[in-house]
C-alpha cells in the first residue's frame, strides 16, 4: 500500500504542478513529500522531476513512469469495486482521441451504446482534423484512420473504411463527370489541410492523381458544407457524406471503381496490465465498426443510391 501511495503522490504532483500541493493532499509536509520524491528517484535511479523555486516539470522519464502510475491506480481501483459489486462491471475514465469525421459520423453511435452498457465508465472524447499518429500518454486509446507509422504503441486493425469522390448536383451539371483520375486534376475541388499539409493527393483505385485547383479548410465539416454547396469535388469518407447521398445533397463519382480502401486502428500504450475498460471498449468497438461499415461491395445493398460514371 506504501507503494500506491507513493504513486499516487507523484500523480498528484503532475497534476497540481506543485509537490507541496500533492503533500498535503496526502496529508504530508512539504518536507516529507520532498523526502518520498527523492526516494522514489533514487530507488528508480532517474529523475522524474525538474524543480526550480517556481516551476514543477515532468522529465521524460517522469512522464513514462507516472502514466504507468496512473494505470496502476486505476486498475487497483476498478479490481476493488469488481469484488465489492460482485459483477465484471466495468468503470473510471476513459480517454479516447479521434478525427473529427469518425467522431460525428460514427464513433458519437457507438460510445452512446457502450455508455449504455457500461454506466460507471466516464467519457472523455477528444476530436481533431489534425491527429498525429503520436499517442499522448493521457490517451487510453487514440482512434487512427490511415497508413500508420513505425511506432512502440499497440495497433489493433479495427475495419477497413472506403474514401470516395463526391460533388453535388450542381457542381456536376457545371463541370460535368470526370471520365478519368487525371481530369480532377484541373476540375474544382476541396482540400483538407492537416498539420501535414493539403492532402491534395487522391488515391482512385490504381491511380494517384493531385488536384490543383482547390479550396482548403482545416475542418473536414467546412470541406463537406463546401461540397453541398456546389464549391468543388471533394474526397471523402463515405461515412462522413454517406447521409448527404441518400438525401441527393451529394452524388458520388465512379463509384466503386474509384473507391479506396482505408484502414482504421485503434492505437494504445504496451502497458501489460491495461484496464479492463480499455480492453472492453476496444473489443467493442471492433464488433460495432464490422457491424456499421459496409464493404465496398456491399454498398449498392446497403446504401440507396447509384453512382455516377
Amino acid at each position: 500500500m506504501n507503494r500506491l501511495s507513493d504513486m499516487q503522490l507523484l500523480v498528484d504532483a503532475a497534476d497540481l504542478s506543485s509537490l507541496s500541493a500533492a503533500g498535503r493532499r496526502a496529508g504530508l509536509s512539504p518536507a516529507a513529500a520532498s523526502a518520498c520524491l527523492q526516494r522514489i528517484e533514487a530507488m528508480l535511479g532517474a529523475r522524474l522531476f525538474e524543480r526550480t523555486t517556481r516551476q514543477l516539470r515532468l522529465t521524460d522519464e517522469g512522464r513514462s513512469y507516472i502514466a504507468s502510475c496512473r494505470i496502476a491506480i486505476e486498475t487497483m481501483k476498478e479490481a476493488e469495486r469488481v469484488v465489492r459489486s460482485g459483477t465484471d462491471a466495468v468503470s473510471g475514465t476513459l480517454r479516447i482521441s479521434a478525427p473529427s469525421d469518425l467522431g460525428r459520423n460514427l464513433l458519437v453511435y457507438i460510445l452512446d451504446r457502450f455508455m449504455d452498457l457500461h454506466p460507471d465508465v466516464r467519457i472523455v472524447l477528444t476530436l481533431s482534423d489534425s491527429l498525429s499518429r503520436f499517442v499522448p500518454d493521457d490517451i487510453d486509446v487514440a482512434i487512427r484512420v490511415g497508413p500508420l507509422e513505425n511506432s512502440d504503441l499497440v495497433a489493433r486493425h479495427l475495419a477497413d473504411s472506403w474514401r470516395v469522390v463526391c460533388a453535388s448536383p450542381t457542381c456536376i451539371e457545371t463541370h460535368g463527370i470526370p471520365k478519368h483520375p487525371e481530369d480532377l486534376a484541373e476540375l474544382p475541388s476541396l482540400v483538407l489541410t492537416t498539420n501535414a499539409g493539403p492532402r491534395n493527393e487522391w488515391r482512385l483505385g490504381e491511380d494517384v492523381v493531385r488536384v490543383r485547383r482547390y479550396h482548403e479548410s482545416t475542418d473536414s465539416e467546412v470541406i463537406r458544407t463546401w461540397a453541398v454547396l456546389g464549391r468543388g469535388f471533394a474526397y471523402r469518407q463515405l461515412w462522413a457524406v454517406m447521409s448527404d447521398v441518400r438525401e441527393g445533397r451529394l452524388m458520388l463519382v465512379n463509384a466503386p471503381a474509384w473507391s479506396a480502401p482505408t484502414p482504421i486502428h485503434a492505437m494504445y500504450h504496451p502497458n501489460v496490465f491495461q484496464p479492463p475498460r480499455v480492453r472492453r471498449f476496444v473489443d467493442f468497438l471492433h464488433a460495432e465498426l464490422a457491424r456499421r461499415l459496409p464493404s465496398v461491395a456491399e454498398q449498392s445493398m446497403v446504401f440507396p443510391f447509384k453512382s455516377l460514371e
